[in-house]
């Protein structure tokens, strides 16, 4: 089995707060509490990433230095989610400004460092206007992006034949089903981060 060493970086509010060093980043996007910081502590096997029941806590965007044997350093980058509806317009803005000054920074630094955007949905959840408008604006960013399904593992099998349906259905493509506390998809997950790695980064 990989080992994975996996540390946390720092917390940016905006452009001017991410790291300096050059490498090749892979970001989680998803509505709040559909389990991002869950996922990464799973996916690394130990507790980088601070957790909470309570959704909207992350504000910021995490920035973690993951490095799997064999495989290229790069930063796991957990965005703020989205949606969360007691912020309001001012938790949307926040994540509209700080997603907006992550994925577009080709143009003042000469290429994006950005090489692939994960959409999180919760698979209890499919269909969700929040996530078909992020997998919309996801698309226009002109970044490799895919679809994960979490919290599999809170599904019958019935509902998750249905579900997981349901998702590739509204996102016209593949799925990955996975759950942080079963383990199941990981290993799949960890294969997608490595092509993702693999692509050039997008032009100026």
């Amino acid at each position: 089995m990989a080992r994975v060493t996996a540390s946390f970086i720092t917390s940016a509010a905006g452009a001017g707060g991410f790291p300096k060093e050059e490498l090749p980043e892979i970001a989680f996007v998803g509505r709040s509490n559909v389990g991002k910081s869950t996922l990464i502590n799973s996916l690394v096997k130990a507790t980088v990433a601070r957790t909470s029941a309570a959704p909207g806590k992350t504000r910021l965007a995490n920035f973690y230095r993951l490095h799997r044997d064999g495989d290229t350093p790069f930063f796991l980058v957990d965005l703020p989610g989205y949606g969360y509806a007691r912020g309001g317009r001012e938790t949307a803005a926040e994540f509209n400004l700080l997603a907006d000054a992550y994925f577009n920074r080709a143009g003042r630094e000469g290429f994006s460092p950005v090489r692939g955007a994960l959409l999180l949905v919760d698979s209890r959840h499919p269909g969700l206007d929040a996530d078909r408008r992020a997998w919309e604006w996801l698309e226009s960013t002109g970044v490799e992006h895919a679809v994960l399904a979490t919290k599999l593992d809170k599904l019958t099998r019935a509902e998750r034949q249905r579900h997981l349906r349901e998702l590739e259905a509204h996102h016209q493509g593949p799925v990955l089903p996975l759950s942080a506390v079963s383990g199941e998809g990981l290993d799949e997950l960890w294969k997608l981060i490595a092509s993702l790695l693999r692509r050039p980064p997008l032009p100026p």
